[in-house]
């Protein structure tokens, strides 16, 4: 009787065993015996990479369609109001007034409730930015990411950004792909050096993706882990990865850049390079405050007398008493720079609508994701970036010199701000060339972004980041950095 009853739990258990057993001998045929030669390995992460893509580019298919979704439901059809897109992701639509003012409010409040309290009732380390998470799992716990987090992040981040909270889709994307090669390096039993390298090129082909950047993604991957170096290791399986990743996710949702094909900007006039450098040192000012402010504002926010579940409702109903006056803040904010590059809009905008929407959008990103909403803070960091460079072309448009069109003082600002801020200026830089299908414009970035990352000194906005590979082989042996 015995030997029956342990039978069937025996006979399920052995094709566990040998599915596993099988992906390891798998694993360990590209696998050299030494961990350098493992990791030098091509065979190996061709293999390793075109997987970590697929599972990233599924991923950030996902998510989108998550989002999309959400946002229809929830800011269009009950809220009553519809945003502007990006020429890459809706043609370019100027967007429309709010047709219901008092339902956006209630919407983003509400959606905030309902996220809050599932992310409190079943994965409390899903809230905040996921891309830090992964960088924390990359330093300390490369397989020890749990699933249950990655989900619980998709449906809450869809619910706040789609209800108009100030969020960006990057930061759910990284941890979807992220935690999904974590749990399969632990159950394949992977080096932990190596599993280090597989989350953050994991990662790194999330970002690329969603936005359909895959070299700035895969430089990302490497520059994101530290605030004074990079890791090399992490390069070529980044750019494996991503390019596969892209590849899924263009299959369905295309591959034109998010902000169109705008190649007919050029830099031409070497005097231009003052202004420039003038938008490096204000969107270093304001990526500086930026990463303060949503740091310092979280704090006070977790000090509330309310509990944690809740927070992120308050935060979302003071984003959609925000947003009645300055629309730019609401969702992600990307079809709002589309609209600032363009001269049109710019010269006809209210100067103190353009001149507050990056102060706007920082104090909506801190009430969003501060409060323990779910969402990513890279998309609110360019839109930040962005609307800087454009504030900035409004006041000075008419003096010598400068250029007819905003666009190249949106698209350096958004390299500038973010890139300072994230210590990441290679990939930030490659990932808004992609974005804006555009690389003539990396020379006048180049002097802006230095510029601004003197400015914005040791603050980032990842408070995950390392100083350098130093720091974190110390860590990785257990001992103190100095």
């Amino acid at each position: 009787m015995s030997e029956r009853a342990q039978g069937p739990s025996a006979g399920s258990a052995t094709p566990r065993r040998t599915t596993l057993g099988r992906l390891r001998a798998l694993v360990a045929r590209f696998t050299p015996s030494s961990p350098k030669a493992f990791r030098d390995s091509m065979s190996r992460w061709l293999l390793f990479g075109v997987v970590i893509g697929v599972v990233s580019g599924l991923g950030a298919v996902g998510f989108y369609w998550c989002l999309s979704h959400a946002t229809q439901w929830l800011l269009v059809d009950l809220g009553g109001y519809l945003p502007p897109t990006t020429r890459g992701e809706g043609t370019g639509f100027p967007g429309a007034d709010f047709a219901r003012p008092w339902a956006i409010p209630a919407v983003t409040g509400g959606a905030a409730l309902v996220a809050g309290i599932l992310v409190a009732c079943i994965a409390p380390e899903a809230r905040g930015h996921g891309t830090d998470a992964a960088i924390a799992a990359v330093h300390h716990n490369p397989t020890g990411l749990r699933l249950r987090a990655a989900l619980v992040k998709v449906v809450a981040s869809s619910l706040i950004i789609g209800s108009g909270g100030s969020g960006g889709r990057e930061g759910p994307t990284a941890q979807i792909s992220a935690t999904v090669i974590s749990r399969l390096c632990g159950a394949l039993r992977i080096p932990r050096p190596d599993a280090r390298i597989a989350v953050a090129a994991a990662m790194a082909s999330g970002i690329g993706a969603i936005f359909r950047a895959p070299l700035g993604g895969a430089l990302l991957g490497a520059e994101l882990l530290y605030r004074d170096d990079l890791e090399a290791d992490a390069i070529m399986p980044g750019l494996i990865s991503s390019i596969v990743a892209f590849a899924v996710y263009g299959s369905v949702y295309g591959f034109q850049p998010i902000f169109g094909t705008m190649s007919g900007l050029t830099f031409v006039h070497p005097a231009e390079l003052l202004w420039f450098a003038l938008v490096g040192v204000a969107a270093g000012l304001l990526g500086r405050w930026y990463a303060q402010a949503f740091y310092a504002g979280g704090a006070l926010l977790q000090r509330l007398p309310v509990p944690r579940a809740i927070l992120p409702a308050i935060g979302g109903l003071c984003v959609g008493l925000l947003g009645l006056a300055v629309p730019a803040v609401l969702g992600t904010g990307y079809g709002w720079t589309q609209l600032q590059m363009t001269s049109g809009w710019m010269l006809s905008a209210p100067l103190w609508l353009v001149l507050v929407i990056p102060f706007a959008k920082i104090v909506a990103t801190t009430l969003s994701i501060g409060s323990g909403g779910s969402g990513g803070v890279f998309g609110p960091g360019m839109v930040i970036g962005g609307a800087t460079g454009a504030a900035l072309w409004r006041i000075i448009h008419d003096m010598p010199g400068v250029s007819s069109s905003p666009a190249p003082y949106v698209i350096i600002g958004m390299i500038a701000c973010f890139g300072a801020i994230a210590h990441a200026p290679l990939g930030v830089m490659l990932m808004v060339a992609e974005m804006t299908g555009n690389l003539s414009l990396l020379a006048p970035a180049m002097i802006a972004v230095a510029i601004a990352t003197m400015i914005v000194g040791d603050n980032s906005i990842f408070h995950s980041q390392l100083r350098n590979r130093l720091e974190a082989a110390r860590l990785y042996r257990g001992t103190p950095a100095p």
